[in-house]
């Protein structure tokens, strides 16, 4: 008898994993349970496209109606999972239906990180994780509405952005001393630092947030802690996200800082996988297991699982990649920056085209590349691959990316 799937999450990684299973040929049910009223979609385009009126419901959606109901994909939106019995190899639903499955596969993403302070609750303050929530933000932007983005990572930087487009008045406040502090190095922050300044962004670095002052229900001001008030319109808090792991935690899985996973996307228990924002996996380039919150990411997983779950080969590790899109950059990142012991700069960022290199000795750890999708090709290559790389030859924007190895 062919193995029933179900799919706890109908975002980027539940959705795909159940067309990976059909497409690495799975022949048995699959049942995709998601806790929003919408079809899997895309959720980057929410800080950009979406925001500035660029993208249509139907652009952001993975597939159309139609592929779910073509491939035999039962579809349970607007519904939640309350509990998993291991045991009885089931899961509970909210409205107390029990759904039996062979294999489980958790694809319930992250949610954004509380902001600890006062007046978080009034009107105006936002969140960012879901086409509901950016639904909400975007009626907000409007020429001379002044907004405050209460942290300085790339969801923060790209909402701002649009929102300039859109001629809001914008303020980001970071508590680190620069942007982008826990993803990016000094010289990728400094040149986006600078870019938004040049475009009219605000910027408060070294300040934390102690409370958001309101008046008749709605945010009026952001007060910091060194007692400055700034007067705003809206706030979007964007400090991180946490991996939504209870649901598997109390059905006695391991987790830390995300579900534990292999390098099959597969729990402790052998008939429950997780994929996407809220797992821990390894990352056999790096010897190490971490979360990442990136797209790519998920597809890996969903590859994974799907392949583990239908005996098909299984994908090659992957070389960690990741974009932004912010005015007319298109920042792209290859790898991670463990074990640095220095950088190359390649290109001019006062050209807006450049790429920085994290290096190990002469390997490439990381490659971020502004407008340069060559070296972020070439980089991404010479990191999987591990090939050893010519220093000299590396910040010579004159020598082509297929020349930089020895």
């Amino acid at each position: 008898m062919a193995t029933r799937v179900v799919i706890v999450g109908a975002g980027h990684a539940g959705g795909s994993a159940a067309a990976f299973l059909r497409q690495y040929g799975h022949e048995g049910s699959i049942t995709l349970i998601g806790d929003e009223p919408h079809l899997p979609y895309q959720r980057p385009p929410l800080s950009k496209a979406w925001l500035k009126g660029e993208a249509t419901e139907d652009d952001l959606q993975l597939r159309p109606a139609s592929f779910y109901e073509e491939q035999s994909v039962a579809v349970r939106l607007s519904a939640s999972v309350q509990s998993i019995d291991r045991a009885a190899r089931q899961v509970r639903l909210n409205d107390g239906a029990a759904i039996p499955y062979g294999k489980l596969i958790l694809a319930m993403g992250a949610r954004a990180r509380p902001l600890p302070a006062p007046g978080v609750e009034l009107q105006g303050v936002h969140y960012l994780r879901t086409a509901g929530d950016a639904e909400g933000i975007k009626s907000e932007l409007v020429p001379g509405r002044r907004l405050i983005i209460v942290g300085g990572g790339y969801v923060g930087l790209e909402v701002a952005a649009s929102a300039r487009a859109l001629g809001a008045e914008v303020t980001v406040i970071e508590r680190e001393p620069r942007l982008l502090a826990r993803v990016a190095g000094e010289a990728l922050s400094g040149f986006f630092h600078r870019y938004h300044g040049e475009r009219g962004v605000r910027f408060v670095l070294g300040g934390s947030v102690t409370a958001i002052d309101g008046q008749d229900g709605r945010c009026c001001a952001v007060i910091l802690d060194h007692g400055e008030r700034l007067p705003c319109d809206s706030v979007l808090i964007g400090v991180g996200a946490l991996p939504n792991q209870e649901l598997a935690q109390a059905a006695g899985l391991p987790c830390q800082d995300g579900v534990i996973v292999n390098e099959q996307a597969r729990t402790e228990d052998p008939d429950i996988y997780a994929i996407g924002d809220m797992t821990r996996r390894p990352l056999p380039l790096y010897g190490r297991t971490i979360r990442l919150e990136s797209v790519p990411s998920a597809l890996e997983q969903a590859k994974q699982a799907a392949a583990d779950i239908t005996g098909h080969k299984p994908p090659a590790p992957e070389t960690p990649w990741f974009w932004s899109d912010q005015y007319d950059l298109k920042l792209q990142i290859a790898g991670l920056p463990f074990d640095v012991d220095g950088l190359i700069v390649r290109g001019d960022p006062s050209s807006a085209r450049f790429a920085v290199f994290q290096m190990q000795g002469d390997l490439i750890q990381a490659v971020e590349a502004v407008n340069s999708p060559a070296e972020f090709m070439g980089g991404r290559l010479l990191i999987g691959a591990r090939r050893p790389v010519s220093r000299e030859k590396l910040a010579d924007p004159a020598v082509s990316m297929k020349e930089v190895g020895v």
